[in-house]
Order: C-alpha cells, then structure tokens, then sequence
C-alpha cells in the first residue's frame, strides 16, 4: 500500500491534494497541519485519511521514522500571507521546516514534492525558472525562493542530484473551493463572489501601474489544475526540478469580475452581459488604488511554461471564464 504524507493538509492546495488522492483510491495518507484555527477541520472532514499529525510534532517525528515507509510527500504547509511582517517567524515556518524535511526524506529515500511560489519573481517582467529572474517584493516571497536555492544549490540546477524525487512548483493565482478559511489571502475569485452576493457589485482597482481600471492581469489557476499537475508528477517520478505552475495566460481582473457575475446571474436565469454593460449597470465598480500596495502589488504575471512543457507536462488549463464558472457553481450549491 503506498503510503503518503500531505502537510498543510487542512489548507486550501493539501485538501484538494488528498481528496485527488482519494479519488485514486489512496487513503493511507498522513495529513499534517496545525489546527490552532479550528475551523479548518471542515477540509478534511470529507476526506480519507489514516492519521493526523500537528505540524508540531511532525518534522522530528518524521527525521526519526517514526511513520514508517512514506512513498512521498506533498509539502504544502507554509504561512501563505504575504502580508506578514514577522521575518523571523516567516523563515522558520517556510524555510527552516522544509529543509528539515527534505533533509530527512532524502535520507529515507522519499520523494518530496513542494509548494513554491511565483511571489519569487516579485517585481520582475518575466516568469521563467531563472535567477535572473528573481526579485521577492516581500519576506515571504524571500522564504521560498530562499529555498528554491537550497535545492539549486544542494541537488544541482535540475533538482536530480538526489537520492529520490524533488519537484517544485511555483504557484500563480490559485483560486478554487476548500480555500474559505483563507481570510484575506483568500482568492480574488472567492471574494468577488461573496462580495457581489451581499453587496450585488464587485469592486476592483483602478488604474494604477500603466493599466487601466481592472485591467491589471494575473496568472489565475483553477486548483483542480493544480492537483492534477501534482499528481502527473508523482506518476512521473524519474521528473525532477523546479517548475511554474500556473496556465500560462495572464487574465485581468474585469475577467474573474465578469466571469463571477455572469456565473451568479445564469444561476439567476438572467441574461450575460459585457464588461460595458455590468459597468454600466453598477455590477462592476472601481475603487482609488490603496497607498498602502504602492510599490508592493503586482500587476502582471504570467507564467512561463516551457520548463513544465518541456517535462512532458501536456496538461491543459481552464481559462478564467471555465474555471470561475465552475467554483462559482460550487460556492453557490449548484455542482
């Protein structure tokens, strides 16, 4: 039986993980988390798992054996906002954590695939997996690709320097069901739902950076994607490196806006309309850009996919108009 570990288990990318997992009949799976923030438990609450384990406790615990044959982890527990300040906290959970673990899993001969992050190309203009590349606008950003160079430099510039498997995957915009518990690190998707649900508007930015309002543009990832990336690679295990794992298509924000809206008004019976008309009509609203993103926001990313395509990742991505409908199917109780 093979038997996985998912840290972060209980957060947004780990709980789609497992329940992609599940769906191929793995159950023998030990779901690491802290759940200091107990309503997190809903994301496992439908899941099969075999163990839980606090974050705690884990990462000696596992240097030590103590959970026996491990096939491969999936790293995903990581403090994920990136507007925390706390430098020292942000290493230890991001970067110190993790090395201990790789350490340990590749003395135990299991295969690591982690969660890195396109806030590692920061204020760059372009995506690619190079250090030429690389600017983190923030602590977190920093604490990943802290990482991503501690594998360069100890596995080699393909990861394929060691004793088993080390895949990692800088996530773009991610947005998908499971992630309710986010707060404010939440999806822009997710909260242009429940803002237009009780408000009947979505506000976005506008213009600011060269781009016009709500024209600013992400690289957003329906998490389905994302699992099923994952789960190519741990059917791949020969496939080592570093990777973007986004569609590569950047979108704009009056996209996701507009794909919310009209997602809410077909479930309604009423008509689709364009970005003119839900302007026009209130349903999209602009809003000054906050002093307190100056200099810190990106406004544009895109991830370039020539490393994954190169892999023999064929996967193909929803584009926001699918991938939106689809979550906002979801949150409404329709799929």
């Amino acid at each position: 039986m093979t038997r996985i570990v998912v840290t972060g288990a209980a957060g947004f990318i780990g709980s789609n993980i497992i329940q992609g997992l599940n769906a191929r009949g793995i159950r023998d799976i030990i779901a690491v988390d802290d759940l200091t923030q107990g309503d997190k438990f809903k994301n496992l609450a439908d899941l099969a798992i075999n163990d839980y384990v606090d974050a705690a406790d884990f990462y000696t615990a596992f240097s030590q054996g103590a959970f026996g044959t491990v096939e491969a982890v999936f790293h995903e527990g990581a403090c994920s906002d990136t507007m925390e300040h706390n430098g020292k906290y942000m290493m230890a959970n991001n970067y110190a954590a993790s090395l201990q673990l790789f350490e340990a899993a590749q003395a135990r001969k299991t295969r690591l695939l982690y969660a890195s992050s396109a806030a590692t190309y920061g204020g760059s203009s372009v995506f690619a997996e190079d250090p030429a590349h690389e600017a983190p606008l923030n602590v977190y950003g920093y604490s990943k690709l802290l990482f991503d160079q501690k594998m360069r430099s100890t596995l080699g510039a393909r990861f394929d320097g060691g004793s088993a498997q080390v895949v990692g995957f800088r996530y773009f915009n991610v947005y998908g069901p499971r992630e309710q518990h986010k707060g404010r690190m939440a999806s822009v998707a997710f909260h242009q739902f429940h803002q237009f649900q009780t408000e009947g508007r979505v506000k976005l930015f506008a213009d600011y950076g060269g781009y016009g309002a709500g024209e600013q543009m992400r690289d957003f990832v329906f998490v389905d994607d994302v699992v099923a990336v994952n789960l190519w690679f741990f059917d791949h295990p020969q496939v080592n490196g570093l990777y973007n794992l986004g569609t590569g298509r950047a979108q704009a924000f009056n996209d996701v806006a507009s794909a919310v809206v009209n997602s809410v008004r077909a479930a309604r019976g009423e008509a689709s309309l364009g970005l003119q008309a839900l302007v026009a009509q209130g349903l999209i609203e602009y809003i000054p850009f906050p002093e307190a993103l100056r200099g810190k926001y990106q406004c544009f990313t895109q991830a370039d996919l020539g490393a994954l395509r190169g892999a023999g990742c064929d996967h193909v991505f929803a584009d926001v108009a699918q991938g939106v409908a689809a979550y906002a199917a979801r949150l409404s109780g329709r799929a």
